[in-house]
């Protein structure tokens, strides 16, 4: 969330920025303003009423002392219709705090000024392309077909228990998802995250402070009876663990395994087929917390971090800076990892790395104090790193052989065995 003294301060700038995600927020700038200046009038009423009436005490206090019953009674009741206006004038402070509050949440994140123009993921600039595309034997198979013929994962299986969206991971097809889980954590605490296992629900508050609610209510899992929320990502809880928090020390580093539980699979087709796109699905995530000159260097960081693990998975990858259009509300820069897919011959989106600025940190509360003692927000990041379901697919589609499927040498300790058969 934006905070009102930044928007009053870089309003042009940021009304251009913000066009970049095709957006004008002009109006939604005027109006907020325009309600911050009444409540700051309003304020200034409210004290200056507070005032007259404090003094107004001391003065019937006096009189009373001095025996003038009768002008301390009048000037009483001149002091009650004071509090009483001074009352309405704080009533109506609160609504403009509420409307305003309403119509900051409505406002996205500023995007870096170095995001490309752009409506969607076709505008996405490519930076860089890594590994060779693997040439497959003739008759090679998708995922979805793999999977059935070597018995690793059963759809179906999982639409009878629960419905689309949902599969049921089998013997050596669980074994290789539990194993790229152990790995990828492996890799992230060797880089100096902590690990966490955190809840898979979290409450409205937690939802906010990371900006899925209440911009997201309709991809999210809702238990309404306890109005709790299945996560969408681990970033949600683990980023919610500072919430109201003054840092001392940073970076701050964490890294959790989690299911991710996403409303959004939908239509049929190739593109969402399979595991390219699920309503439940594995994830591990690398968040930090950091001060706001450090930011943008341990995004870099964080992108390379993410890159060795898919050059370690031997997957051949691109690396893309999303345009405006494309950039999620929260974020301000946003780094895409793509791998590709040789059964199916096309690129899958398997990680977003982020900076966000001070956006979350505003609604988290998440604050440091600068060498001068003045309360600063932090800046938070978070990635993937990885999502298991395309990792999986193009890690069985690119590995296919006659023999049978091959397991990357990095990840043959935690599987036990080098090929399914």
């Amino acid at each position: 969330m934006l905070h009102i003294n930044k928007i009053r301060e870089k309003k042009d700038t940021y009304i251009t920025l913000l066009k970049l995600k095709n957006i004008d927020v002009t109006d939604l700038f005027d109006s907020v303003i325009a309600r911050d200046n009444e409540r700051k009038a309003t304020q200034q009423q409210s004290d200056d009423l507070l005032a007259k009436a404090n003094q107004f005490a001391k003065q019937i206090g006096e009189m009373y002392k001095k025996g003038k019953v009768s002008e301390a009674n009048l000037l009483k009741e001149e002091s009650s219709l004071v509090k009483e206006e001074s009352k309405v004038l704080q009533t109506k402070q609160i609504e403009l705090e509420k409307e305003i509050q309403s119509i900051l949440v409505q406002i996205p994140n500023i995007p870096h000024p170095s995001v490309p123009q752009g409506n969607s993921d076709s505008d996405n600039r490519t930076l860089k392309e890594v590994g060779k595309i693997p040439n497959l034997m003739k008759g090679a198979k998708p995922h979805w077909q793999l999977t059935t013929d070597y018995n690793l994962i059963d759809f179906e299986l999982g639409n009878k228990i629960t419905g689309a969206g949902f599969p049921v991971y089998i013997d050596k097809g669980a074994k290789l998802q539990r194993a790229l889980i152990a790995y990828f954590l492996d890799k992230n605490t060797a880089a100096g995250y902590i690990e966490y296992l955190p809840p898979h629900l979290v409450n409205e508050a937690s939802g906010f402070g990371t900006g899925q609610l209440p911009d997201k209510e309709g991809q999210m899992y809702h238990a309404t009876e306890d109005n709790l929320y299945l996560i969408p990502t681990a970033e949600v809880p683990v980023t919610n663990f500072f919430r109201d928090v003054i840092v001392k020390e940073f970076p701050i580093m964490c890294t959790a395994y989690t299911p991710c539980f996403r409303r959004e699979a939908g239509s049929y087709g190739k593109e969402v087929r399979g595991l390219n796109r699920l309503h439940q699905f594995d994830k591990v995530e690398i968040v930090q917390v950091q001060l706001p000159e450090k930011s943008y260097a341990t995004l870099d960081l964080m992108v390379s971090h993410v890159a060795s693990i898919l050059d370690e998975l031997e997957l051949p990858y691109k690396l893309l800076q999303l345009c405006g259009g494309d950039l999620s509300f929260a974020s301000a820069l946003t780094f895409d990892f793509e791998v590709y897919s040789a059964g199916q011959e096309r690129w899958l989106e398997v990680s977003s790395v982020s900076n966000f600025e001070s956006y979350q940190a505003n609604r988290l509360k998440l604050r440091y104090k600068d060498e001068n003692g003045k309360m600063k927000l932090c800046h938070t990041l978070n990635g993937s790193a990885l999502a298991l379901p395309r990792i999986y697919a193009a890690l069985i589609e690119n590995n296919q052989t006659a023999e049978g499927i091959k397991i990357p040498k990095v990840l043959q300790p935690y599987t036990g065995f080098d090929i399914i058969k």
